[in-house]
């Protein structure tokens, strides 16, 4: 119950703060991780929370699922079909520089033997646009980058997962429960990646039935239904929920767009509060042990992590393209680590193999300074690209005509294809 009210004020403070907080540095994510890390054990010691307790793997789990679930139906496949290499450079590309050069800075760095310093690369390679929301939720931010951010970030954590299994396999004796072989895991991935396609399609081919309908008041919840379904279905089965969420998500909104139109409110909120949630528990575990465990070369891998090795990694994969140069920096400074991290940073924990503690301690400092860096300076790049007013109150210093400008609405412009508000973004 402490716990529970603890989330709610900090809910609560959250909502009163998040008009300024879309306008400033301020961030609603930073205020949950500091809110769980001013009430654990290493500050005030309100609620206890271990890396092993269940509601810590849960609570990521079930964020990351949401996310994703989310993030799939802002994917549009015919934008992608013109636009897929951008986000294939950076997945192919990309994302393997960064696992590499994060190994080497583990290795070299922090002393970890290689199998374990691959581990960490592996673990903090996937990224998440959760932290960067004023870039990828606003629309007078270019297509093409929300669309690199959002693809690379759903579909990195899934290539990423084998990978972290597969090291974990071979970093030494594990428990039980972490044993893999390369067939199981491959069999978890296509398990997943089917049933996100099927799920979606069969209840679609349900709604077409004359006597099956969704009155509009209940129309949101058919989507949450196929999501809850979803997570359900790929635990039991030991498929893959994460790749099964994020291409559900895309094909929900691609077979049923009224469907993605109806539940994005509703779909926006629980993604919110899942994250919330997950923040709030991991900021439990942020003690002043955890940080004073790492050493001094853990902590120049962090910040490298961070400052040097994804944008590298990123400006070199997107050498080459369209893509013009703001928009390429903004992209290669969003690499925020996320959930996705904190999921595979508990799984080597609770793997039992040598130097696991040691590992995660570097992907949970890591975690924790990624997300203070990246949702703390969404706002002022998003500021770059023109957006202006980004919850719908202009700035104190614009000008009046200015406001009413930004405050036009999205109508369908005949013949064009687009909206007004889209035509304002590009202009």
């Amino acid at each position: 119950m402490v716990l529970i009210a603890v989330f709610g004020v900090a809910l609560l403070v959250a909502v009163l703060l998040s008009g300024l907080a879309a306008r400033s540095v301020l961030s609603t994510s930073l205020l949950f991780l500091g809110g769980g890390a001013l009430v654990g054990d290493g500050f005030l010691g309100l609620i206890h929370i271990t890396p092993g307790s269940g509601i810590v793997s849960v609570t990521a789990d079930l964020a990351l699922f949401a996310v994703l679930f989310t993030d799939g139906m802002h994917v549009s496949f015919p934008k992608l079909r013109t636009t897929w290499r951008n986000p294939a450079r950076a997945l192919g590309v990309g994302m393997p520089l960064a696992f590499v050069g994060m190994a080497l800075a583990t290795h070299y760095l922090v002393g970890l033997d290689w199998t374990t310093s691959f581990l960490v690369g592996a673990v903090l390679a996937p990224t998440d646009p959760v932290f960067a929301s004023a870039i990828v939720g606003r629309k007078e931010v270019p297509a093409r980058l929300r669309e690199l951010l959002n693809v690379e970030s759903g579909v990195n954590d899934g290539l990423a997962l084998p990978v972290v299994l597969l090291l974990i396999a071979a970093a030494g004796p594990t428990a039980h429960s972490a044993e893999a072989s390369p067939a199981k895991i491959g069999a978890e991935l296509v398990a997943g990646l089917a049933l996100g396609v099927v799920l979606p399609l069969l209840v679609h081919l349900l709604t077409r039935f004359r006597l099956l309908g969704a009155e509009p008041k209940l129309q949101p919840l058919l989507p949450l239904a196929t999501g809850v379904i979803l997570y359900a279905t790929c635990h039991l089965t030991h498929a893959n929920p994460y790749l099964a969420a994020f291409s559900a998500g895309a094909v929900l909104a691609s077979i049923s767009p009224e469907s993605k139109v109806v539940f994005e409110p509703l779909g926006e909120a629980l993604s919110e509060l899942a994250k919330f949630a997950a923040l709030l528990v991991f900021g439990a575990l942020l003690t002043p042990s955890l940080f004073g465990d790492l050493s001094v070369g853990g902590y120049v891998a962090v910040v490298l992590a961070i400052v040097v090795i994804r944008p590298a990694s990123l400006l070199v994969s997107l050498v080459g393209t369209d893509i013009d140069r703001r928009e390429r920096l903004a992209a290669a400074w969003f690499g925020p680590k996320g959930f996705a991290s904190v999921v595979y940073g508990l799984l080597v924990l609770q793997s039992g193999i040598p130097h696991g503690e040691d590992a995660y301690t570097v992907i949970a400092v890591c975690i924790a300074f990624s997300i203070v860096a990246h949702s703390s300076t969404d706002v002022p790049v998003a500021r770059a690209f023109d957006v202006e007013d980004l919850v719908g109150i202009p700035d104190d210093d614009a000008a009046p005509v200015h406001a009413v400008a930004v405050k036009k609405p999205h109508v369908h412009t005949p013949g064009t294809g687009t909206t007004a508000g889209e035509q304002k973004g590009s202009s």
